[in-house]
């Protein structure tokens, strides 16, 4: 316990799924947590759980356009004033981008592009202000694994998550050759269960169970992921155990990529 005691952690996109796992597994080893989503209600019912289980003053929440620039400026200033600060950033908002080559709309590609790369470029330059103050800090940005092996069926989501994977390691050259104890990585999960797939199931008229055996049957570990195994990862990476980790990408894939 305690493996981030003191620290000051935003995640963005933090009201269900992958967001509220990490903003509860850094709040549970000791973390201070503003949890921000677009969906304010649903942040704020999470940081409302938190504290009713670790304590008044654990965990707050804000609603947060992730695209926008000046919610970035808003989420800075309540980390300031309800954390005392940032030591850890994790960017863990995102969108699937519907299509193949030919059917995916422009639109839809500018979307996932917004929510999915420009949240990343606008919460790392404007936490870096914040993080040098509280060094040794980290920045965790959640890719997929889907940037790293390609798909003929999603384009923008491959594009999109092979662009949150450079622009990491382009976060972490800057930092690092500025002598900054800033560290930055990226996470590349594979299918997890979350309520993505409650509505691929829902979508697709498609029995949950029977969607989760497919996917499963496609990562050698034989099962889809919980929450909790991405979490771990992020965990780490917020830690100071990973204080000479800068740069990498962390796969929890199941071992996808080995094939």
């Amino acid at each position: 316990m305690g493996r981030v005691q003191g620290k000051k952690a935003l995640v963005t996109g933090a009201a269900q799924g992958l967001g509220a796992a990490h903003a509860w597994m850094l709040a549970r080893e000791g973390a201070k947590v503003l949890l921000t989503d677009i969906n304010g209600d649903g942040a704020a019912k999470q940081a409302e759980a938190i504290n009713a289980e670790l304590g008044t003053g654990t965990a707050f929440a804000m609603r947060h356009d992730v695209t926008s620039a000046d919610d970035w400026d808003k989420a800075m200033a309540l980390a300031a004033e309800k954390l005392g600060g940032l030591s850890v950033l994790v960017n863990n908002a995102g969108v699937g981008v519907r299509g193949n080559i030919e059917t995916c709309t422009l639109e839809e590609w500018h979307r996932g592009f917004a929510i999915n790369v420009d949240s990343v470029f606008l919460g790392c330059q404007k936490a870096l202000p914040l993080l040098r103050d509280s060094q040794p800090a980290s920045i965790v940005n959640i890719s997929s694994i889907a940037g790293l092996i390609a798909s003929d069926t999603m384009p923008g989501y491959n594009a999109s998550k092979a662009a949150v994977w450079m622009l990491t390691k382009s976060v972490a050259l800057y930092c690092a050759k500025r002598g900054w104890d800033v560290r930055c990585n990226s996470v590349h999960p594979t299918f997890v269960d979350t309520p993505i797939l409650d509505g691929i199931a829902t979508n697709a008229n498609i029995d949950k169970d029977v969607v989760m055996g497919k996917l499963a049957r496609q990562i050698p570990l034989g099962r889809v992921g919980e929450p909790d195994d991405i979490a771990a990862g992020v965990l780490y990476l917020a830690s100071d155990e990973s204080r000479f980790m800068t740069g990498a990408e962390l796969k929890l894939d199941g071992g996808i990529s080995a094939m």
